[in-house]
C-alpha cells in the first residue's frame, strides 16, 4: 500500500462540502513531507494543525483517498481537500474570572495576570484557570484551534509569576505568534527581587536546563542533555547587601527559567519555595528587620513578566506593552528601602 493514503474504497471522499478547503500542490512542492507542503499551499493553518487532521481523516489527496501520514513525500500532485471540522466544546468550562486585559482585538489578547492564576488546567488544577477565565470572557469569538474550542496560549507563565502574557484567538495568530516565539523576535522582560548581590552587575546565563535527578518536578542547569537556555539580567536597584532588585531577559522560554537561573548563579529569587530554600537565601533573610522579615512571602516568587513586545501577526504592526509591578512586590521594595 502507498504509504501516503489509506486506500480503502469505503474510505473514499465524497465531494467537497462548505467546510472544506482546497490546496493545491504542484512541482515546487515535489517530494517535500505533506504536512510541510500542505502548510505552505494553506498558511492559515500550522504544521501540527495539518498533522492532526491526517490523524483525524480529514484530508484526502487528489485520487479522493485519505491522506493518513504526515511525513510522506509529496508523489502526487493536484488538489488536496482538506475538512475543517466544527470546533468542540473544549473539556474546561467557561467560568466568571476577572481578567485585567491591557490590549484586545479579533484576533489576540494581552493579559495581566495577577500571581496565583494557573494558565492551563492541570491535576490539582481543575477549574479556576486562565483558560476558564478565557472561555467565559471570549465566548464565540474563539475558533476551534486544535478541533477545540479554546484559547491559544502561546506562552505560559508560572502559577505565582504575575505579568504579561499574550493569548491567540485563532490559528493563524497562535503561528505567527509561535514563529516569533521560536525566532525570538518576540521580546519578553521580567523584574525579579534575588538575595543578595549578583556580581557582576549584568551579565549572561547559559546552563542548559533539565530535570532534576532527584526531584522529577523540579529543573536544573545540567551539564549533559537538558535544553539549552539563555537568560540576560542586569541589577537595577540594591538595598544594602540583602537584596536587588533585577531585571532579566529571555532568549528561550524554558520551565522555571528564570528561577532556576538565578538560583544557579547563586541568588535565588525571594518566595520561591522550590529554588530558594537555600542556605545563603536563610542567612540573607536573618539580616532584615523583624517587621520586614514578617513581611516575606512564603510561596510567592517575586516575579513579574512588566514588558512584552511582538510584531501584531495578522496587521504587522509592532506591539509594545509594560504593566506595573504589583503592590505585593512594591511594598516589599518600599520595606527594602528603608534599611
Amino acid at each position: 500500500m502507498n504509504d501516503t493514503v489509506d486506500d480503502r474504497p469505503d474510505r473514499h471522499h465524497p465531494d467537497a462540502p462548505d467546510d472544506m478547503i482546497i490546496a493545491t500542490l504542484g512541482d515546487s512542492h515535489r517530494g517535500l513531507r505533506l504536512d510541510k507542503a500542505l502548510a505552505l499551499a494553506l498558511p492559515d493553518l500550522s504544521r501540527a494543525r495539518l498533522q492532526q487532521l491526517m490523524v483525524d481523516g480529514c484530508i484526502t489527496g487528489p485520487n479522493h483517498q485519505l491522506v493518513v501520514n504526515p511525513a510522506a513525500k509529496v508523489n502526487q500532485l493536484g488538489d488536496y481537500a482538506v475538512r475543517i471540522p466544527p470546533a468542540e466544546d473544549a473539556i474546561p468550562k467557561p467560568e466568571t474570572i476577572p481578567l485585567d486585559v491591557i490590549f484586545e482585538d479579533d484576533h489576540l489578547l494581552v493579559i495581566n495576570k495577577p500571581a496565583g492564576l494557573v494558565v492551563h488546567p492541570a491535576a490539582g488544577h481543575a477549574t479556576g484557570t486562565l483558560v476558564n477565565a478565557l472561555l467565559h470572557h471570549c465566548g464565540d469569538s474563539l475558533s476551534g484551534i486544535g478541533g477545540v474550542r479554546r484559547p491559544g496560549i502561546v506562552h505560559r507563565l508560572d502559577k505565582e509569576t504575575s505579568g504579561l502574557i499574550v493569548v491567540a484567538k485563532h490559528d493563524q495568530a497562535h503561528q505567527g505568534l509561535a514563529a516569533q516565539f521560536a525566532d525570538r523576535t518576540l521580546s519578553r522582560r521580567y523584574q525579579a527581587l534575588v538575595w543578595g548581590q549578583p556580581k557582576p552587575h549584568q551579565g549572561h546565563i547559559t546552563g542548559a536546563i533539565g530535570r532534576h535527578a532527584q526531584h522529577r518536578k523540579k529543573m536544573t542547569v545540567v551539564e549533559q542533555g537538558g535544553k539549552p537556555a539563555g537568560t540576560h539580567y542586569a541589577v537595577t536597584e540594591v538595598f544594602g547587601r540583602v537584596a536587588s532588585l533585577t531585571e532579566c531577559r529571555l532568549d528561550t522560554g524554558r520551565t522555571h527559567q528564570i528561577r532556576v537561573h538565578m538560583a544557579h548563579l547563586g541568588h535565588p529569587l525571594i518566595g520561591d519555595d522550590i529554588y530558594g530554600d537555600t542556605r545563603f537565601a536563610r542567612r540573607q533573610a536573618g539580616l532584615l528587620p523583624d517587621g520586614i522579615k514578617s513581611q516575606l512571602p512564603r510561596n510567592r516568587q517575586m516575579l513579574h513578566a512588566f514588558h512584552l513586545t511582538f510584531t501584531h501577526p495578522i496587521t504587522e504592526q509592532s506591539q509594545d506593552y509594560t504593566c506595573a509591578l504589583p503592590d505585593d512586590i512594591s511594598l516589599l521594595i518600599e520595606q527594602l528601602r528603608t534599611m
